[in-house]
């Protein structure tokens, strides 16, 4: 699959019907990054002071804590800076997989394997206010350490807008900005305005609890755009809710579509996970899963590869929920 997804669009008129967010930055989405010259400015969404980094020369050796990173980098061809990466086994792109070091996790963080790695920066994210040790620790072997906040982008395009920090780190800026251009066009000529969405029932439950992502989630973005109403989402709140099977089926009598049910690839999986599961009246209609590119160990392309091309997740979201026969790069039909 590799390089297939990611040729340089020609650029599509965009629809300009469509109101961007509004942004702290100079970034068209992007609400914690900007980009000024040489310069990325890294806002935080907890309050903190913005990091600021400087790039005098393009980075030769970045640790990714991240597999989204190397999306990115894949995208401007140029995962061979991805010299190690936090959870090996999971990632997708098998270039990397044959030529970067695992380094491990968080807590049991291979500090030894980083120092020889020598790298440029280490590139991680936070999920909370509070910044876990392992940061602290990288930061005290003077080894330079920036957050980012990609994941917590709540817009499909501002995730995708990070590719000009990639794109900065690499020295290929001009092509990051053209990139993000087509794909922005693209993304925006795909969108679907409808008064009449399809009703859509997400996820099955994780660790006994039924997620349901907020009205301003990521995920209920792409589906609200490629014509779909995430039944249950709360409106204005990004954090997911959590719901009860029963209230599940309930969903299921509405739902004209079945999205994203967890490791299922086969009606049959599914009808296991729950002894409900096999009288949900969507079962019998549209369902959907978004690992097609999964890897036998886990890893999954949609989560490296998809924040960096929400044009192509919303035309699969489109073939799901108009019923289509069109061939999808994520997204695989559950029969």
């Amino acid at each position: 699959m590799k390089r297939l997804l990611f040729p340089l669009l020609a650029l599509l008129v965009s629809c300009t019907s469509h109101v961007r967010p509004a942004t702290p930055s100079g970034m068209e989405y992007a609400r914690w990054l900007d980009i000024q010259g040489n310069k990325a400015v890294i806002r935080s969404p907890y309050g903190a002071p913005p990091d600021t980094v400087e790039v005098s020369r393009p980075v030769r050796s970045l640790v990714c804590m991240s597999s989204s990173y190397i999306g990115f980098l894949d995208a401007l061809g140029c995962d061979s800076v991805a010299t190690a990466v936090s959870g090996l086994s999971y990632v997708a792109d098998p270039d990397v997989r044959a030529h970067a070091v695992d380094v491990g996790y968080d807590a049991a963080l291979d500090y030894e394997t980083i120092l020889k790695v020598r790298p440029d920066l280490v590139l991680t994210y936070s999920v909370s206010a509070a910044e876990p040790p392992y940061i602290l620790k990288l930061r005290d072997l003077g080894i330079r350490t920036v957050v980012i906040h990609e994941h917590l982008e709540s817009h499909p395009l501002a995730r995708a807008e990070y590719l000009k920090l990639f794109g900065l780190l690499t020295g290929r800026s001009p092509a990051a900005d053209s990139l993000f251009a087509g794909i922005r066009d693209r993304y925006l000529d795909l969108v679907r305005e409808t008064d009449t969405p399809k009703k859509v029932l997400v996820n099955i439950p994780y660790a006994d609890q039924w997620y349901i992502p907020g009205g301003d989630n990521y995920m209920t973005r792409l589906i609200h755009d490629a014509g779909g109403e995430v039944l249950g989402a709360v409106p204005g709140q990004v954090q997911s809710s959590v719901i009860s099977v029963e209230k599940a089926y309930e969903f299921a009598r509405e739902a004209d579509c079945w999205l994203n049910p967890g490791w299922c690839s086969t009606k049959s999986q599914l009808r296991s996970v729950h002894p409900l599961f096999a009288d949900f009246p969507v079962l019998q209609k549209q369902v959907w899963n978004n690992t097609k590119l999964s890897a036998g160990d886990g890893g999954n392309a949609f989560w490296e590869t998809g924040p960096v091309r929400p044009d192509v997740i919303l035309q699969d979201l489109r073939t799901a929920l108009e019923g289509g026969d069109s061939e999808t790069t994520y997204y695989l039909r559950v029969e």
